[in-house]
């Protein structure tokens, strides 16, 4: 299993979701998942970002709750941003 690590942007996000149980639940899920190596499902819709993220993959933990993140080399994942998209981009 991976170790996660969470960017000085990101825990400043997790700050605004920790009241709501619900997305911080499917956000630990969806984490352990990519900690795991687990393949995301269809619905997470995975994908590369360009611009300003550039080399960090985003996937939808819920209709428009999206989770940014970097998958380093040594067994480690840094979440980079974590938000709506109009939050986020």
């Amino acid at each position: 299993m991976k170790d996660v690590r969470y960017s000085t942007a990101a825990k400043k996000d997790l700050k605004r979701y920790r009241n709501d149980p619900h997305k911080m639940q499917s956000l630990y899920e969806t984490l352990a998942m990519i900690a795991r190596d687990i393949p995301l499902p269809a619905r997470y819709r995975p994908h590369m970002l360009k611009g300003r993220y550039t080399g960090c993959m985003e996937c939808h933990v819920e209709s428009d709750f999206l989770l940014i993140w970097v998958d380093e080399e040594k067994n480690t994942i840094e979440v980079v941003r974590v938000g709506s998209h109009s939050e986020l981009f």
